[in-house]
């Protein structure tokens, strides 16, 4: 009996490492496949720049975050090489993995460290389950983080600082299990340090502690500090770096509180404190879609989560953030934001098959009797885990997945790998024509592939105030029109760039600001102050025509 269940319990620690290593092979791959493929975007290029900066001595700048800062958005500045991205996102936590991208200076490493955070979270994930847990069910959950729409869909975008939360998290809630204090207290930091925002899981997590009745004080202590944290950065410590966390972050997300022009964290909360019915309509709506999004957080573990309390209790605050948000992107469970909201559900559903459920949250878990998985419901389950993976799939996030499912069904598009593969030399033969310390303009799918410059911005910014304080045009312009042309019949936001890029060009070249030193499959590499090359300008013009037919016929 003992053998039949060593080697069970063999078997399944198989399970775990081969699961393991089948994400991280199949998210590392389908991300690499998309950077060098020309389908990574902006926020890689802008976490390269920072990267790229830092290892120059130039920590958290970027031309890019630049470009989308208040300063440029409203008040139409040049975008500046010394901005400092830390005023509209605080992310010390970076400078952990600098000395990785010191060795490996390149934008595909970060794709390689987001693979690994997410695996390496998942392996602790089980550690953490088999505190209390069986080894069935705690791989069954750690399947299910690997299958989560809300894991696997982020997992295959841009890098983002988010990625780093699930590991830090169920890292710091096995320390707070196995009482490593110091190891709990050094996480902390490291949790506070990855965003102004992430705060608020660790609220969450101190809340659990204060409700469970398991450490009460250390609870009220993470709850205070969070809570201060959070205050103190976005009132005093960003606005030193710039004023885009009052005058752009929180009334894009919740301007819908604001009084005016601009709004700090406390005049939210204030606002969200004194309008009841609105943070209640804000709460519900749209009520379809919110159902929806609660359910495709639950699914991967088949809807536990919806009935144990620790999971209301800690994951109930970043979701609470994401449901009294506005925009597009908050209710999109393939996107970074839903990341945040997962460690919570997972933790809250390893203690309720430990026996914890809303009538026994203050009753000690060594006190509790453990679920048993029975076989019907672990056929549920994987069925669960399944389903969540097709839906991941099916949703193609980020465009990752664009040469196996097609973006559009009606009109279709759909770009397959060979056609994208085929497009890539032509990039890079342009690329290669672009010096290291020459400024750039570029579309926002070469933009990547560029960032690893002091001076870089995206069509159609033309103008860089460098160190010097000097104002000057780029050196460099480089659009990727073929990419824009595949989406144009069933997306207007490309169709829209497509358009821009080309006003652009003529713009540039009949003012003879620039001239066309090369053009190939769509793709255009403009000089500052020199004359086009007759040949790469007969080129684009005859390609031109047929983009421009393009868009009169939309």
């Amino acid at each position: 009996m003992k053998m039949l269940s060593k080697l069970s319990i063999d078997s399944e620690k198989k399970i775990l490492i081969c699961s393991a290593i089948a994400f991280f092979i199949c998210t590392l791959s389908l991300t690499l496949h998309r950077h060098f493929s020309f389908y990574s975007s902006y926020d890689q290029g802008i976490f390269n720049q920072v990267f790229w900066n830092g290892t120059h001595g130039n920590f958290f700048q970027s031309t890019l975050s630049s470009q989308l800062s208040t300063n440029v958005v409203h008040s139409q500045e040049v975008p500046y090489v010394a901005y400092h991205r830390l005023g509209q996102h605080f992310t010390p936590a970076l400078l952990i993995w600098l000395p990785i991208y010191y060795l490996f200076p390149h934008p595909a490493t970060l794709t390689v460290l987001q693979a690994t955070f997410v695996t390496a979270a998942g392996l602790v994930l089980y550690a953490l389950a088999r505190v209390y847990l069986e080894h069935a069910i705690a791989i069954l959950i750690t399947l299910s983080f690997y299958g989560a729409n809300a894991v696997f869909g982020p997992t295959l975008a841009n890098f983002h600082d988010i990625s780093q939360i699930p590991l830090f998290i169920f890292s710091l809630l096995l320390a707070m299990e196995k009482r490593w204090w110091w190891l709990f207290g050094i996480l902390i930091v490291c949790v506070l340090a990855v965003r102004e925002d992430s705060g608020i899981t660790l609220f969450g997590i101190g809340m659990y502690m204060i409700l469970s009745r398991r450490f009460p004080r250390i609870g009220l202590a993470v709850c205070s500090l969070s809570f201060l944290y959070i205050v103190a950065l976005t009132n005093l410590v960003m606005p030193m770096f710039s004023d885009d966390i009052s005058k752009r972050f929180m009334l894009e997300r919740f301007g819908q509180y604001a009084d005016g022009d601009e709004a700090s964290t406390l005049e939210i909360i204030k606002n969200m404190l004194t309008s009841p019915g609105l943070l209640l309509v804000e709460l519900f709506t749209p009520v379809f879609d919110t159902f929806k999004y609660l359910l495709g957080q639950w699914l991967p573990l088949a809807f536990i989560p919806a009935v144990a309390p620790a999971s209301w209790a800690i994951a109930g605050f970043p979701l609470l953030k994401l449901l009294l948000g506005k925009g597009q992107t908050v209710l999109v469970i393939s996107i970074r934001y839903a990341m945040s909201v997962t460690p919570g559900l997972f933790y809250g559903a390893i203690l309720w098959w430990a026996g914890q459920g809303f009538g026994n949250i203050n009753k000690p878990l060594k006190e509790c009797k453990p679920r048993k998985l029975r076989p019907k419901f672990r056929k549920f389950w994987i069925f669960c885990i399944c389903l969540s993976i097709f839906f991941t799939i099916t949703s193609n996030p980020s465009r990752t997945l664009s040469f196996i499912i097609p973006d559009a069904i009606n009109p279709t598009v759909y770009v397959s790998a060979p056609k994208q593969w085929q497009h890539v030399p032509h990039i890079k033969k342009l690329l290669a024509q672009i010096p290291d310390d020459k400024s750039v303009s570029a579309s926002t799918h070469i933009i990547p592939h560029l960032s690893s410059r002091r001076e870089i911005i995206r069509i159609p910014g033309l103008e860089i105030r460098n160190d010097k304080q000097e104002v000057n045009q780029v050196d460099y312009i480089i659009v990727d029109l073929w990419q824009m042309e595949q989406y144009v019949p069933a997306f207007g936001e490309d169709r829209d760039w497509l358009n821009i890029s080309n006003n652009l060009i003529d713009s540039v070249t009949d003012k003879q600001e620039y001239g066309v030193i090369d053009f190939s499959d769509g793709v255009i590499l403009l000089k500052k102050n020199v004359k086009s090359n007759s040949k790469a300008f007969s080129e684009w013009k005859t390609y031109q025509a047929k983009i421009e037919s393009i868009l009169e016929s939309e």
